[in-house]
């Protein structure tokens, strides 16, 4: 039996066919190796560059600037912007300082010291702490308009409210107010408190005491808080279970609190001085209602609060207010 004729091409056939498709190639790099490189003046990084500094320029247009000493004229009460810039305050929400009942003594204490303070006489950080809504930021808010109205102080005494979480940037605004010495400053933070692993509270602790600039001669700083040592308690426990030496560890936290030279406590009311709370709003305003009636309808409204306090004492006054159609203008 004869074997059947091979079909695959002998070694010549195979190079004779390949030599055609490596000539293309070869002459296919010839030709891009012959090819001109892009320009060296090629303009795209430069159009980059030029991009950004049109929108650098934008933006820096549009960035509001920083505060200086001058602009303070502008407000008596402003808001700090950890960006470098006073907010002005147009009006402030306060309550007058006669419609604040059963603290009597805290704003005896409180609005002496802010007038040694307005009066170039020495004074202390004040650390208003306690139950909550029995009036602390409203005592503050209203001691600041009390004593700027005095003959000697002339309007000369703004207060600035810096919000808990911008503390870490309280020595620039310290930097401001030192370089505005024509004017006095209450440094307000409401509700200030620390938790967990927070250790911004350092940077306050270095203006209330024992930084190597310490607080300007020109500022006080009032705080609210409704905890004693601005700490929650699990926060100190747990420095005492695990720390090396619990103590050590302990009195760096609280130490805080201690730099306030002025503790004011709050606590809660009483029936009887919820009821002068609110009977004290609606004489303000106008408000007439029968005495038993208003008496009844504020425990009731008390009773369904779970608590009795100057806010909830104010809120029963608009809720009051409301129904019989009374507007609370300021008078």
């Amino acid at each position: 039996m004869s074997k059947k004729p091979s079909k695959k091409p002998s070694r010549a056939a195979r190079a004779a066919t390949s030599a055609p498709r490596r000539n293309k190639v070869a002459t296919a790099r010839a030709s891009a190796a012959k090819r001109p490189s892009p320009p060296a003046g090629d303009d795209t990084a430069l159009r980059i560059a030029s991009a950004l500094e049109t929108i650098a320029a934008h933006l820096a247009t549009g960035a509001p600037a920083a505060s200086t000493p001058a602009d303070i004229a502008k407000a008596d009460a402003f808001i700090w912007n950890p960006s470098g810039r006073l907010i002005p305050v147009p009006k402030v929400n306060r309550v007058e300082l006669t419609l604040l009942k059963g603290i009597d003594r805290m704003r005896d204490i409180l609005i002496e010291n802010t007038e040694r303070f307005a009066t170039g006489l020495p004074a202390n950080n004040a650390l208003l702490w306690g139950a909550r809504g029995m009036g602390k930021s409203s005592l503050v808010k209203a001691a600041h308009a009390s004593v700027n109205t005095r003959p000697d102080v002339g309007g000369r005494l703004k207060l600035i409210e810096i919000h808990r979480e911008d503390i870490e940037s309280l020595p620039m605004l310290m930097a401001l107010l030192r370089a505005a010495s024509n004017y006095l400053f209450i440094v307000f933070c409401d509700d200030l408190s620390f938790d967990g692993n927070d250790a911004s509270y350092k940077s306050l602790k270095a203006v209330l005491e024992g930084g190597i600039e310490g607080r300007p001669d020109n500022v006080i700083l009032y705080a609210t808080s409704n905890r004693r040592h601005l700490l929650a308690r699990e926060m100190v426990e747990n420095e005492r279970s695990t720390a090396i030496n619990p103590g050590e560890a302990v009195e760096e936290k609280v130490s805080l609190s201690d730099r306030f030279g002025l503790w004011l406590g709050f606590h809660k009311c009483s029936q009887d001085e919820y009821l002068a709370m609110v009977r004290g709003y609606c004489a303000h305003f106008g408000i007439k209602l029968d005495d038993e009636q208003l008496e009844h309808e504020a425990l009731e409204w008390s009773t369904t609060r779970g608590s009795r306090s100057g806010r909830v004492a104010w809120q029963f006054t608009q809720e009051l207010a409301g129904r019989l159609g009374v507007r609370l203008a300021v008078k």
